[in-house]
């Protein structure tokens, strides 16, 4: 009987440390903030779980010094038309950050929530498609 008490402790123990584990990793959000720059690509992609997924090129060094590109996933649908919409442009953007990413809320660890501003480029000519 009491190998049997320690045992169920042990596994219940183990149970509860990785859940919590799991969801410090996952749920937690360990930061936020903003990120501006040109929104240079933005796609929905994936397997069994289609996600928003999008790279900002911020301005900065571009020596390869440092990385200049933020790659998000977007897991509202409005915000995802917003930003499908306006590929190309200058946007700020704000962002939550987690420890690891799930297949279902994207393929990065940060999450863009919402969107900011979107401006227009200095070059506004172009073609018009028909």
């Amino acid at each position: 009987m009491n190998g049997r008490k320690i045992f169920r402790t042990i596994v219940i123990l183990l149970i509860v440390g990785l859940g919590i584990f799991f969801y410090a990793h996952f749920y937690w959000v360990f930061g936020s903030g903003t990120k501006a720059g040109t929104l240079n690509t933005f796609m929905k992609k994936g397997y069994v779980f289609k996600t928003y997924e999008g790279k900002i090129i911020q301005s900065g060094f571009k020596q390869n010094i440092q990385s200049n590109e933020f790659d998000f996933s977007v897991t509202k649908e409005s915000v995802a038309q917003v930003l499908l919409n306006n590929a190309g442009r200058d946007v700020e953007v704000h962002y939550i950050e987690y420890f690891g990413a799930l297949p279902w809320r994207g393929m990065q660890r940060f999450i863009v929530d919402s969107v900011y501003e979107v401006r227009s480029t200095q070059d506004t000519r172009g073609i018009n498609p028909q």
